[in-house]
């Protein structure tokens, strides 16, 4: 029996930059692996997140050369938190910029979460530049898709993290808890705010996994992480991902046809349900779905990391 594929050793960069992108911001960006390898883009989540060391090891360094970034005001990226000049197409424009500025003609995106509503936006707007698209835990922001984990859905699954994630808003705004959390974590009162944060992040931190995990739920709770990620999750999700209509990365999938694709998806993910896979796998059937029977959303899911793994080993010939 083959062994499951598991996550190649950790590695180090061996090129940082500092990518000025407009006048206020300035982004960190770090290439790994193999500086004559095949070009593929690490998008992370959130938005707001940042990248971690796990990222850059669901490929082959000897054959992929790796390209992260923090996305704005996320991680090392500059200012922190911040929200102007922070939209979707901002993102976009910016992997276009890191693409040119390490003069690379095409590459595979490969981004989970937000980072695979990221990924298709990218690959929509810019289809000649991308190799393949490999996406996990797709989100396309999708008004239901936000209502499920911030309204109505995770809750009844996760009652008890969520009866910590509405304990900072009034129960008479309790009906629109985006809004009364926007309003707050964009508010003048900095220790509302920073409670707020840190409420908005340990509430995802506690849905991430099949099993619960204290350490990461602990982990979302660091006051400078929780302030970039629930500040600039917000402002994304109250602006509709500032996208042209609701459900537009699923209504422009047919752009994708001719570009090679892998959708990884847990079965039992709480923050992004399998619907959405599914929904993007019928907009773009020549994409290969795999709904993984046993995970969630995290990304550290052992059969979620077979299943990317098994993505990156069957691409890495092509060009």
């Amino acid at each position: 029996m083959t062994a499951p594929l598991s996550l190649f050793p950790p590695i180090q960069p061996n090129r940082v930059e500092r990518l000025k992108v407009s006048s206020l911001h300035e982004l960190h960006v770090a290439e790994y692996g193999n500086p004559d390898g095949k070009p593929v883009i690490l998008l992370h989540g959130g938005p707001g997140a940042g990248t971690n060391p796990t990222m850059p090891r669901f490929h082959d360094p000897a054959v992929h050369r790796i390209i992260m970034f923090d996305q704005r005001g996320s991680g090392r990226s500059t200012p922190h938190a911040e929200l102007r000049e922070n939209t979707t197409w901002d993102l976009v424009a910016d992997i276009e910029r890191i693409r040119d500025h390490f003069g690379i003609e095409r590459w595979q995106v490969f981004g989970g979460s937000w980072g695979a509503c990221l990924a298709l936006a990218y690959s929509e707007t810019h289809p000649d530049r991308v190799t393949e698209i490999i996406v996990r835990g797709v989100f396309t922001l999708r008004r239901k898709e936000l209502l499920w984990f911030y309204q109505d859905g995770a809750s009844n699954i996760l009652p008890e993290a969520w009866e910590s994630f509405v304990e900072p808003i009034p129960a008479a705004e309790r009906g629109d808890m985006i809004s009364a959390y926007h309003a707050r974590l964009t508010g003048d009162d900095e220790t509302e705010q920073l409670a707020c944060a840190r409420a908005w992040s340990m509430w995802e931190g506690a849905a991430l996994s099949l099993l619960p995990n204290p350490a990461r739920v602990a982990a979302f709770g660091n006051p400078t992480y929780a302030l970039a990620f629930a500040r600039i999750e917000c402002h994304y999700f109250i602006n509709g991902g500032f996208f042209e209509s609701d459900g537009q990365l699923i209504a422009n999938a047919g752009i994708l046809r001719d570009i090679p694709g892998a959708i990884i998806h847990g079965r039992y993910d709480v923050c992004t349900p399998a619907f959405i896979a599914w929904d993007l796998h019928r907009a773009w059937p020549q994409a290969d779905l795999n709904l993984v029977p046993d995970s969630g959303h995290a990304m550290t899911e052992p059969g979620i990391v077979a299943g990317l793994v098994a993505a990156t080993e069957r691409f890495k010939k092509r060009r």
